[in-house]
């Protein structure tokens, strides 16, 4: 069995007296397409901001490539491979599509490589080769999503953190983004995929997790969890 890629042991999440996440243990092994799912509040992306640094921990350790993340800053991360798409997306609006992709590959310096994966991300998106110069603000809140996802991954990123990425979108939309999502994942990006959408994405998952309260209550085989009663009732909608 390999080791893991991430390795989240313990981890203790507290707002003031509040305690966000109460002792949760994660892995994502290569290769991997691993669902976090739960109900709005339950500690998933206070989860996420703790793996990329942006929120200190109040116990427990996460290890990315056999290594502590303990005292490592966020803005190390990129150029060590991990990647994170979050919440909201954080497109810089002022930019154009074209200068965002590039602002996504600032840690690396093969110039002509960037320009390939400029090339492959209008590929995957052909929506933002349309609309290369277009400033980023103007963009519909899921071609806004595309962008963030695009940016992330011209990064080259060995592992991609994504933060609820359909929400607020339309459901084309949404097929579109987990269309995109399954076809990284194909092509040996390892990811960590929080959503509130169950049903799309343990469909996309190879193994799932489900938080509930900030602690993990369930984890196993995406597609055994998809069948287990107590998933379809809480999360799928069915009784």
């Amino acid at each position: 069995m390999p080791e893991p890629m991430l390795k989240v042991s313990g981890l203790k999440v507290a707002y003031g007296g509040i305690q966000a996440v109460k002792g949760v243990d994660l892995d994502v092994y290569p290769g991997e397409l691993v669902a976090l799912i739960g109900a709005n509040g339950a500690g998933k992306t206070s989860t996420l901001k703790a793996i990329t640094c942006t929120l200190p921990w109040a116990g427990g350790d996460v290890s990315y490539l056999g290594k502590s993340l303990k005292g490592t800053g966020s803005f190390d991360l990129v150029g060590q491979g991990l990647a994170m798409v979050p919440e909201g997306r954080g497109v810089f609006a002022r930019m154009t599509i074209a200068e965002n992709l590039l602002m996504g590959a600032y840690s690396r310096s093969d110039k002509a490589a960037i320009q390939d994966d400029v090339d492959k991300m209008f590929g995957i998106f052909p929506r933002l080769k349309e609309r290369a110069v277009q400033l980023a603000g103007t963009l519909s809140g899921g071609e806004q999503q595309m962008l963030a996802m695009a940016r992330a991954l011209m990064s080259r990123p060995k592992l991609l953190l994504l933060d609820e990425p359909s929400m607020g979108l339309s459901p084309i939309m949404v097929e579109k983004i987990f269309e995109v999502v399954r076809t990284v994942s194909a092509q040996g990006t390892t990811i960590l995929l929080v959503e509130q959408n169950a049903l799309l994405a343990l469909q996309a998952a190879t193994r799932g997790y489900v938080m509930d309260s900030g602690v993990v209550t369930i984890t196993g085989e995406a597609r055994a969890m998809l069948d287990d009663p107590k998933v379809r009732a809480a999360y799928l909608g069915e009784v």
